[in-house]
């Protein structure tokens, strides 16, 4: 147990690295989240490294439309690639183009979201106002707008997801951040004359760390998604580098002779989205500090 330097409260201290991890796993979702979404980037890892037997783009005719065998685990689509290999590559694009688009978000609405928490007054106003506006569009629909607007690039897509998904940021960052400021710790900090910086980085940012912690993986399973949403509607992940969602459109034509050329793509997109989510639950459950003290 430590004590808080300004208002000698005593404080639960933060879990460490190994200890969240341990407390992560202890718990149902967050083992089967860890498991899945493992599974997942294992998986693209290796196509990024080219460790896998088969190349994602190379095409071979005479063995197109096989089914799963011990060759093509997966399977093999209409020009003879091998499917595995597709929705191992397909994983990495979307997770990059997700990473990438939730650590936009996080960075940007975040500090818009303390801004608009701690400061407010006209900042706070300008801020949320066009918070509103943007979450007056339905989140896909603006995303197919932003992303059409551009040239299609795998830039252009992350810049549009994260767009859509910043202020879910400010909304989550803004509420604990307006309960923060009338603290009695944060009060002792401006009579003891910290300049607002000090108070943001020493107390704020530390006290809502774990909400935007959980909040990035539920965004990254949403990224996904909706990365996938935007292939399948020919907008995200230009070609040829394969995209789980425009791989569910290509199989669409095929699924009544070649099952797995969907359902292969469909279940890795479900792996990762409910893997994500699992796995944000658990961090939740491991960084309550009220599931700490019932341990």
């Amino acid at each position: 147990m430590t004590t808080d330097v300004v208002s000698g409260v005593p404080a639960a201290p933060a879990p460490g690295r190994q200890n969240l991890l341990r407390r992560t796993l202890a718990s149902r979702s967050g083992l089967v989240g860890t498991v899945l979404v493992g599974i997942v980037v294992a998986a693209a890892l290796a196509a990024v490294a080219g460790a896998l037997p088969h190349d994602a783009v190379t095409q071979a005719p005479a063995d197109r439309l096989s089914g799963p065998s011990v060759e093509h685990w997966f399977g093999t689509d209409q020009f003879g690639r091998d499917v595995f290999a597709r929705c191992a590559e397909g994983a990495a694009n979307s997770l990059l183009i997700a990473v990438v688009a939730v650590a936009i978000a996080t960075a940007a609405g975040t500090a818009a979201g303390v801004v608009a928490g701690f400061f407010g007054g006209w900042s706070g106003r300008s801020i949320l106002g066009v918070t509103n506006v943007l979450f007056a569009f339905p989140p896909l629909l603006l995303a197919l707008a932003l992303a059409s607007a551009f040239e299609r690039t795998w830039l252009t897509v992350a810049a549009a997801i994260a767009i859509v998904y910043t202020p879910i940021f400010v909304r989550v960052t803004r509420g604990p951040v307006l309960s923060l400021r009338e603290a009695d710790f944060i009060r002792a900090a401006t009579v003891l004359g910290f300049s607002p910086l000090r108070t943001l980085t020493r107390h704020v940012l530390p006290n809502i760390a774990p909400i935007v912690i959980v909040q990035v993986t539920l965004s990254l399973s949403w990224a996904v998604l909706t990365e996938a949403s935007l292939s399948f509607l020919g907008l995200g992940t230009p070609p040829p580098a394969p995209s789980l969602g425009s791989m569910v459109l290509e199989a669409r034509v095929l699924v009544n002779v070649a099952w797995w050329t969907m359902a292969a793509p469909g279940a890795v997109i479900v792996a990762l989205v409910v893997g994500l989510n699992l796995l944000g639950d658990g961090l939740r459950d491991a960084l309550d500090p009220q599931n700490g003290e019932r341990r």
